[in-house]
């Protein structure tokens, strides 16, 4: 392979690759034909091979054509109804009355009785997917290639173009799996509908033991580049039928595929079932172990003859979300909810899936139980049960969070009522060193471990960063602390008092409690306004507490901050009246639980707690912003709904799998800029955090195998140092072959295009990913130099000097990144990279007049110069004509894209705008007018091109409307015709015409009767879609 590879040289290796190593057929280049996802010819010569009558395959064909075709619905719809068909086949009879026959268009069973095809630029109106692979003449998968200079991130977005209702959804009816790659990157698969940062990356498991798994690495080893090797472990005949069979799911409103830590696991999982032995799926936390649960209960359902499948929690709430899981999944599941309901449909034969709580196999532990207490329930259960108690089929029990069921005595219990059981438990924590040796004799050897590092490599996972914060308390004037409990106390005996005392617990601890709460508060605010994501609005916090009290007094301080109405509690506490019946002591002030009860109380205002924390909850998923923090005891530290945050905050003793589960809560993947979760401990948990960083042993985990938590933690300040050094040396490497002597122009060369007057649009595509790799790096850079430079002196030894040329060199590619990014007419386009910079610019360097270029705000150059006019240039240097030049460039520049982007809209318009510039252009560059006037022109052009209906030419009743305008262009100044088109559309149009033939076409009639031409109604209608305000 070359350096930077032709797609259509990489595409015919492809292509070379599935026809002698993966077996598929070539069935040509598909440009100059009618192309279609069903091949008809094709799937009727499969048909006829498996002995289905031309009667019964024309009607199972045309179901199945009605279903693909439904232009009445989204993608996921479509998907969805189509999906049935082809994986459950269709019911067709020969004639009415005989019995139905089941024509499966795939033989889903024996993988290799299927012909497999590969097409190349499959045309489908104007849009061409570089390679489709199909089934039996069904397309199954599209995959897009890019040249290895050119990020695959482009094959993705273009995939997600094809599939819009406006371009060529319907062929993605049939479509399972998509996929996008180059020769350097490798590729990333999704299925329809997945946006881009959910695309995923494939890795073979070295110990899956399956006949497939084991031919597939044994192939890759033959092929060095990871494209290929992709590929084969996705698209080899017996795999890709496999992923299409068993491991796509409709999940309320999103259709999913699998990761592979999900594939694999189930594939192991289905060994240890074939066989009956049971077993534990470790899949650390945010790998998807409830989709795991769903595919390996499915593939039970289907292939175990008898199967019954019974899910057990030890949580309501995890009760319940299973229950909402399968549900959304459209899998039929019954949740249980008393013991005697679970007893008798044990004895039943239905219903085949269902979910319980532990608790329902015995009591809850009472205090002081004993081990012979737990004996004689077991012994009094088996004398409960019904005389003819017998589990009815092949029960197969999965325990979620099985580290902490399986800990009591209470399996006992599960196995005296399902004696012949098979039992799989599911865990996203280590097991406990104490726990392993019971939890393998309970469940029996692990069945697939997925540790956090591998999680983390696999970027299924962010890593997390450590800081641990202390806060200082000292007990002022001790001895009037003393006196005061004293008079508090006068008539007490000393045994009463010593009681008081133990209640209140460390009487210093009492007396600085607030005052530490208070610090911690003010810490909190702070990061909110300087931290990464938090100051932004697109990260958000969890702070978990000691205690409800805790929570709550948590809550009330920062009632007096910028958060008031941006964090709200959420434990297990209801508040009842009953509660503060006997807490009322006098004037002295309001025990605890009063007090609790009534900052609870005014949080709610008059709201049901769970209607209020499933509000709290959506608000801190969707709208962060809006609910940037939530105090928490327990509740949302387990359980696969917890929500996902950016920093967690703990003030709270923890350890073990608690601990686990809450700093999980924070490495979930979240947009571009999320490069790590944050946990900053005011416990001081890790002890020691040299000992926690170097060890992964520390403390706080010292219950686990050192193997099992390994890569947990990564020291902050170590990690913005490496990331720091890392993207200098990469930006360096970058800018190397920028032309001498480096002035703005030469990177405008570089970045952009040669003709700096007005770039040529394939030369700006041809360098957009250097430009992406300018912006990603240099906002790396500065995340990282912000988050050490405090540093860089103290703990690295960094001189003065160092630091300085560090700040200067950082701040040089800043000002590099802006002035490209505005002269491209990037800047609005990729602002998702930088989201926080504007902050760190203004913390941590020095004032430089780069500054002035990222000052705009949310607003482009365009708007800037139609709101504040030439003033809006005056920080930009000018004093040269060389300077001078670049300024009108990069104005000029940004003004020719607005035309580029809006010119469908109104293109007779934006034509003459486009005139305008270039006669303004030629001007300027001819010296026909100086720099100021030509300033004051350019103010003008920028104004009629941003907001046209600023336009005198404009009659008043056209002015104010985009689409009165856009007609009024179209013919030539006749404002009647432009009122009537308008009146026409407004009274034809129906809600999401766009993408709908049938609501077009009502539009098409209606404008055609007002202009009598096909031709011209066919213009007009491309004109309407285009207009924001129909």
């Amino acid at each position: 392979m070359s350096v930077g590879q032709r797609e259509k040289d990489t595409q015919k290796r492809v292509i070379k690759l599935f026809v002698q190593e993966l077996g598929y057929t070539y069935l040509g280049d598909f440009t100059e034909r009618k192309n279609s996802n069903i091949e008809v010819e094709l799937l009727t010569k499969f048909l006829t091979r498996k002995g289905y009558s031309p009667v019964l395959i024309n009607r199972a064909l045309k179901e199945l054509q009605d279903a693909a075709g439904d232009q009445s619905v989204n993608l996921y719809d479509l998907n969805e109804q189509t999906y049935k068909k082809l994986r459950y086949g269709i019911k067709a009879s020969e004639s009415t009355g005989q019995h139905k026959i089941t024509v499966q268009f795939v033989d889903w069973k024996h993988p290799l009785e299927n012909d497999f095809y590969i097409a190349e630029e499959v045309t489908i109106k104007q849009k061409r997917p570089d390679l489709v692979l199909y089934i039996n003449g069904i397309a199954f998968a599209v995959i897009e290639l890019k040249r290895s200079t050119v990020s695959m991130s482009e094959g993705i977005r273009q995939n997600l173009t094809n599939q819009r209702p406006d371009m060529i959804m319907q062929f993605f009816a049939t479509i399972g799996l998509v996929l996008a790659g180059n020769d350097s990157e490798g590729l990333r698969y999704g299925t329809t509908g997945t946006s881009e940062k959910y695309y995923l990356s494939w890795k073979e498991d070295i110990d899956a033991k399956d006949e497939v798994s084991v031919a597939v690495r044994d192939q890759i080893e033959r092929y060095p580049l990871r494209l290929d090797k992709n590929l084969i472990s996705l698209c080899r005949k017996e795999r890709l039928v496999e992923l299409l069979h068993n491991f796509i799911v409709f999940d309320s409103g999103i259709k999913k595929t699998c990761r592979p830590n999900q594939f694999f696991g189930n594939l192991a999982a289905r060994d240890f079932v074939r066989r009956h032995e049971g077993g534990i799926l470790w899949h650390t936390q945010g790998s998807g172990k409830s989709l795991t649960m769903v595919w390996l209960s499915k593939w039970i359902k289907e292939n175990i003859p008898n199967s019954r499948i019974l899910i057990i929690t030890d949580r309501d709430e995890l009760d319940v979300q299973i229950e909402q899981v399968f549900a959304g999944v459209d899998e039929k599941i019954i949740r249980i909810r008393r013991g005697s309901e679970l007893i008798r449909k044990i004895n039943d034969t239905s219903p085949v899936m269902m979910c319980s709580l532990i608790h329902k196999f015995g009591k809850k532990k009472q205090r002081g139980s004993s081990e012979a207490d737990y004996t004689g329930f077991i012994e009094e259960l088996k004398r409960s049960l019904p005389e003819d108690f017998s589990p009815k089929g092949d029960f197969y029990v999965f325990v979620d969070e099985c580290h902490r069921t399986q800990s009591g005595k209470l399996h006992k219990a599960m196995e005296t009522i399902l004696p012949t059981a098979t039992f799989i438990g599911f865990t996203g924590t280590p097991l406990m060193k104490k726990d392993k040796e019971t939890s393998l004799e309970v469940f029996g050897p692990y069945i697939h471990r997925y540790k956090f590092d591998e999680a983390v490599r696999d970027k299924v996972v962010l890593d997390l960063c450590y800081e641990a914060r202390e806060v200082e308390q000292d007990v002022l004037q001790q001895e009037r602390i003393d006196a005061w409990f004293e008079a508090k106390t006068r008539g007490l005996t000393s045994v009463a008092k010593a009681k008081l005392k133990q209640r209140w617990g460390n009487l210093q601890k009492m007396f600085s409690s607030k005052a530490r709460l208070g610090q911690i508060v003010a810490d909190i605010v702070f990061d909110m306004e300087t931290k990464p994501r938090l100051h932004d609005g697109r990260g958000n916090a969890i702070l978990v507490a000691s205690s409800i009290y805790q929570a709550c007094k948590f809550y009330e301080l920062f009632q007096g901050t910028e958060l008031r109405g941006k964090c709200a509690i959420v434990t297990s506490y209801e508040p009842a009246v009953g509660d503060i019946r006997t807490e009322t002591v006098g004037d002295d002030g309001e025990t605890e639980v009063v007090e609790q009860y009534e900052i609870y109380m005014k949080m709610l205002g008059g709201k049901d707690p769970k209607e209020f924390e499933k509000e709290v909850k959506e608000k801190f998923v969707k709208k962060p912003e809006q609910m940037k923090l939530l105090i928490v005891v327990d509740k949302l530290l387990t359980g696969f709904d917890a929500p996902p945050a950016t920093y967690l905050y703990i003030d709270k003793s923890m350890r073990d799998h608690g601990l686990f589960q809450a700093i999980c809560r924070v490495n979930r993947l979240d947009g571009e800029d999320k490069e790590f979760g944050y946990i900053i401990d005011y416990k001081d948990l890790f002890r020691s955090l040299e000992m926690a960083v170097a060890s992964y042993t520390s403390e706080a985990f010292d219950c686990y195998d050192k193997e099992d938590v390994s890569g947990l933690l990564t020291n902050r300040l170590d990690k913005a140092k490496e990331q720091l050094e890392d993207s200098l040396e990469a930006l360096r490497a970058l800018c190397e072959p920028v032309a001498p002597p480096k002035d703005m122009v030469d990177y405008y060369h570089y970045f952009c295009g040669t003709n700096t007057e007005a770039f040529d649009l394939d030369e700006l595509e041809e360098n957009m990913p250097k430009r992406e790799q300018l912006y990603n790096l240099s906002a790396a850079a500065l995340r990282a130099f912000g988050e050490v430079s405090g540093e860089l002196q103290g703990k690295y030894h960094y001189t003065v000097e160092e630091i300085r040329s560090l700040e200067q060199e950082v701040g040089y590619y800043i000002k590099v990144r802006d002035d490209v990014r505005l002269a491209s007419g990037d800047y609005v386009d990729l602002k998702k990279y930088d989201p926080d910079m504007r902050h760190l610019i203004d913390t941590y360097l020095s004032a430089d007049p780069s500054r002035v270029l990222t000052s705009f705000g949310g607003a482009t150059l365009v708007e800037l110069l139609v709101d504040s006019g030439v003033s809006a240039l005056k920080d930009m240097p000018a004093s040269t004509p060389k300077e001078q030049e670049a300024v009108a460039e990069t104005i000029e520049n940004n003004i020719g894209k607005e035309i580029v982007e809006r010119t469908q809209s109104n293109p007779k318009y934006y034509e003459k705008m486009s005139a305008l510039l270039r006669e303004l252009i030629e001007k300027r560059k001819n010296d026909v007018i100086n720099y100021e006037e030509y300033l004051h022109r350019i103010v003008e052009v920028a104004r009629k091109v941003h907001k046209p209906e600023s336009s005198i030419e404009y009659p008043s009743g056209i002015r104010e409307s985009a689409a009165k305008r856009a007609f009024f262009d179209f013919y030539h100044g006749d404002a009647d015709i432009a009122d009537q088109l308008y009146d026409a559309v407004v009274s034809s149009k129906q809600d999401n015409f766009r993408g709908n033939k049938i609501k077009e076409r009502k539009i098409w009639r209606a404008v055609r009767a007002i202009v009598k031409n096909d031709q011209e109604a066919d213009k007009l209608l491309a004109l309407i879609k285009e207009q924001s305000e129909f």
